[in-house]
């Protein structure tokens, strides 16, 4: 049996996070003949995280909530574990912050496959220094990687055509879902059905919720507004985005998963994306599954789904995603019909399992 290591993942499950989505989603359906062992962040552990999947083994190492030091502690950690203890035939690293160690890895006489989420130094949460080195730990990471897979197709084709040769475009995925009449998540925080837009994701500044609370003090027509998602670290962002709530529409339910957020895109009236970066939106892919309209914001990541040009809002511009939203809440629209079938997470998983 082959064993993989798995890096630069907080772990799953029930921990908040796209790239931890979409850990989740891919390792559990890898075939008999591979042993996962998937290095997890103690902080981030929750009462969830005691599942047990086949195939997968958890390693549980110490990490420290601290913006800018949490992964480079845990991914060195990760890396002596591998160096000490039963090596992996290969190690599969999510991002680029933790590349930094690949060619340690390369050294260590190791195959390594590194997954490109997302270009973290768009985020700005980061600080001049901390974009610099997001930059350089890209480049090592692109560099020294046997193998690299982009969620992001558009992200992918930047690259210089050596950096392409070794790289393969595979999405995010989705598992089928049924809609759900239960609201007992909903009334416990007080959310109507049918009368809300719904975000989802962490509560950062590249999330752009801003714009979206800003747009709703707009429209009279626009009741609630939910907000799914916590904070990582400070809560600087949140204390701002409750600042801006002057008309009170918006419901914050913090990390919201399994038949909670299940209720939430059941009954909401549409899906706002209003992110300002965003490697491939999970999020996004899960209000389509549940046939939500939606509204998102115009940026290259949203456009690999292919939507409708009148879903789409100038990035940044809340007068723009009010008008767009003031269209569609006066429309009839209600459950729409999308094109899934090539976000399939078995599909994903087999096509992920086949670079190893």
């Amino acid at each position: 049996m082959k064993t993989i290591a798995v890096i630069g993942t907080r772990g799953f499950p029930g921990i908040q996070g796209g790239v931890e989505m979409h850990c989740e989603n891919i390792y559990p359906f890898f075939s008999d003949d591979t042993r996962v062992r998937v290095y997890r962040r103690k902080p981030y552990l929750t009462r969830y995280s005691a599942v047990e999947y086949p195939n997968v083994e958890f390693v549980d190492l110490p990490s420290t909530r601290i913006k800018g030091f949490e992964a480079v502690l845990h991914t060195f950690l990760c890396v002596m574990h591998i160096l000490f203890h039963r090596k992996p035939q290969a190690v599969h690293v999510h991002n680029i912050g933790p590349g930094m160690f690949i060619p340690l890895l390369r050294l260590m006489g190791l195959k390594v496959v590194m997954t490109y989420h997302s270009a973290n130094y768009e985020h700005a949460k980061w600080g001049w220094l901390a974009r610099v080195l997001l930059r350089l730990c890209e480049s090592i990471s692109l560099r020294c990687s046997n193998r690299i897979i982009f969620v992001n197709k558009f992200q992918m084709q930047k690259y210089s055509t050596r950096i392409q040769r070794k790289s393969v475009y595979i999405p995010n995925g989705i598992h089928h879902v049924t809609r759900t009449a239960e609201t007992r998540f909903l009334d416990r925080h007080g959310i109507e059905p049918g009368a809300y837009a719904l975000a989802v994701g962490r509560l950062t500044p590249e999330k752009g919720f801003e714009f979206l609370i800003q747009a709703a003090t707009q429209l009279p027509e626009l009741k609630q507004v939910v907000i799914a998602g916590s904070s990582d670290h400070d809560t600087a962002y949140y204390e701002q985005l409750k600042s801006l709530d002057t008309e009170h529409k918006v419901i914050f339910t913090g990390f919201t998963t399994g038949e909670d957020l299940r209720q939430l895109y059941s009954h909401a009236r549409m899906f706002v994306l209003s992110s300002v970066v965003e490697g491939f939106p999970l999020v996004l892919l899960e209000a389509m599954s549940y046939g939500l309209p939606l509204v998102v914001s115009d940026i290259p990541a949203s456009h690999l789904l292919e939507l409708p040009h009148d879903r789409y809002f100038e990035c940044r511009n809340a007068q723009s995603l009010a008008q767009v939203l003031d269209k569609h809440l006066r429309s009839d629209d209600t459950v729409q019909q999308y094109r899934l079938d090539d976000y399939d997470w078995r599909i994903i998983a087999r096509r992920t399992q086949s670079l190893f």
